[in-house]
């Protein structure tokens, strides 16, 4: 089978397109035959080995697939031989086949395409966690979405909507803002060209936000905080932007605030009911027209490279896919 390998850490152009022998699953994993990967932040991380995650060389890098089943190990029941599914698998995924855990591994819905497959577990469930989970979103209060024209940052603000909350989204463009806009943000803010902090202040009549969700970090980080209302909530969900802000410890004293971190495939891990039950509600979303990823482009597989680097180059609104045998 083919896979693009990442044989040495480094950029994008160490991926190659290379023939490997294929696998075999173990007691409780499934072998998928990818029909689509979804391309995610963590994977511009795990080439660079700068990811939590650290797979052995080489690898294929790719987390999020959908696929249909050619075989499973002992011990799987819930999915057969044919059955198309989506799956998390960390890495391993822009290739033509990828083993994935068993309990990582969910029927697709009758309906539901490869696309929608391979881009909904990732940036939604971080999404609901992020909301439900962590910054306990309620009906009424306002959400701010920095980063919000990206994979996780626009299943943030549908998700937002959907929970009942005014959604302000920021972004670098009026291009990315237009795409916030059409997925239900009330308010919008071009932070190339508006000052972050007036803009927040003008849109919730100096009362601050409830909720910052915050994928990007670095320079936006510190005046998000600085706009949180009273006992509000800043999301630490990732660096995008390059690296971890340093936030001075007073502004949370001062708000009776809380910064409150988001690692969602360790909440999957640990409370695996309570991931399930958000899962559910996610395709009950979709199935029925209210959430839906914004696909800014499909890629060969022979492209996947290029698919990271435009991810890196933050060329991307939304996500961007590989079609390995869709």
């Amino acid at each position: 089978m083919k896979a693009l390998l990442c044989s040495s850490f480094g950029t994008t152009d160490n991926l190659k397109l290379q023939e490997i022998q294929s696998p075999s699953p173990a007691k409780g994993q499934v072998l998928i035959e990818v029909k689509a990967c979804g391309i995610n932040f963590p994977d511009t991380l795990i080439i660079q080995n700068k990811y939590q995650f650290k797979p052995e060389l080489p690898f294929a890098p790719g987390g999020e697939v959908s696929g249909v089943v050619k075989s499973v190990g002992e011990g799987v029941s819930h999915v057969k031989v044919g059955d198309h599914v989506f799956a998390l698998t960390g890495w391993g995924g822009l290739a033509e086949e990828v083993i994935a855990d068993a309990f990582k591994t969910m029927p697709m819905p009758k309906g539901m395409d490869f696309i929608t497959g391979a881009t909904t577990m990732y940036t939604c469930g971080t999404s609901l966690h992020a909301l439900k989970q962590r910054a306990n979103l309620k009906e009424g209060e306002t959400l701010l979405v920095l980063g919000a024209a990206g994979g996780v940052g626009l299943a943030a603000v549908q998700i937002g909507k959907l929970m009942g909350a005014k959604v302000i989204a920021a972004a670098s463009s009026d291009d990315k803002l237009a795409i916030c806009k059409a997925k239900g943000a009330d308010c919008t803010i071009n932070y190339s060209t508006e000052d972050l902090r007036e803009k927040i202040k003008e849109f919730t009549n100096n009362e601050g936000v409830d909720v910052v969700y915050d994928p990007i970090g670095d320079r936006f980080s510190e005046p998000a905080v600085r706009s949180l209302a009273w006992q509000g909530r800043y999301l630490v969900v990732g660096f995008a932007a390059g690296s971890p802000a340093s936030i001075p410890l007073n502004l949370p004293l001062l708000k009776g605030a809380s910064i409150v971190g988001v690692f969602w495939g360790v909440f999957a891990q640990k409370q695996p009911k309570e991931s399930m039950a958000n899962f559910q509600q996610i395709l009950n979303w979709i199935q029925s027209g209210q959430l839906q990823q914004h696909i800014h482009k499909t890629y060969p597989l022979a492209e996947g490279a290029q698919a990271i680097q435009d991810l890196m180059d933050r060329k991307v609104i939304g996500k961007n896919v590989v079609l390995v045998g869709a």
